[in-house]
């Protein structure tokens, strides 16, 4: 638990505390409010949601990671925006999207903070992780005859596809960050 908490309290630059919980009620604000904006398409709503939880393991310590990890599918729920007449299905498996959500903060941390391991190295396997995870949940409750056989894609090619496609989106906001400070 101990590694946990200082994998988690790790960031890329020192931020005063001001305004790192300015950066996250903006980021929260910005995650909740996206999948009821932009609903539509998934592969849009998924990267930046994604460009987001990578933005989180970047700059956020601890506990802070959480609001992102699991307010864009509280908003998804709330407004039906994923599946249709088929949210309800949803709500099985919104425990599993943030733990998902969780796996791919944390793994960016452990292997790009902590490690300083290649960012794109790091994405590809934090997004892997994230979508191997929620696919395998999604194949169980399908297979259970809990969830429809649509769920297997969405939380499987498309978790992946958004996930590095939100990482490769946040890349670029550090690039832009770097470049206004400079």
């Amino acid at each position: 638990m101990k590694e946990i908490y200082a994998t988690l309290n790790q960031t890329s630059y020192e931020f005063m505390e001001r305004y790192e919980n300015i950066e996250l009620f903006v980021y929260s604000l910005v995650a909740f409010t996206i999948p009821l904006l932009f609903p539509h398409p998934q592969l849009l709503t998924g990267t930046l949601v994604n460009a987001f939880l990578i933005m989180a393991a970047l700059h956020f310590r601890g506990w802070k990671v959480l609001p992102l990890v699991m307010l864009p599918s509280i908003a998804a729920v709330l407004n039906g925006v994923l599946f249709g007449p088929f949210t309800i299905f949803l709500l099985y498996m919104m425990p599993f999207i943030w733990l998902g959500n969780f796996v791919l903060v944390y793994l960016f941390k452990k292997l790009h903070l902590a490690k300083g391991t290649n960012y794109f190295i790091t994405l590809g396997i934090s997004a892997l992780a994230k979508a191997a995870f929620l696919f395998a949940v999604a194949y169980i409750l399908v297979g259970a005859n809990i969830l429809p056989a649509m769920f297997l894609t969405a939380m499987g090619a498309v978790q992946l596809a958004t996930a590095i496609a939100g990482g490769l989106v946040a890349f670029g906001m550090r690039f832009a960050y770097a470049r206004l400070a400079s």
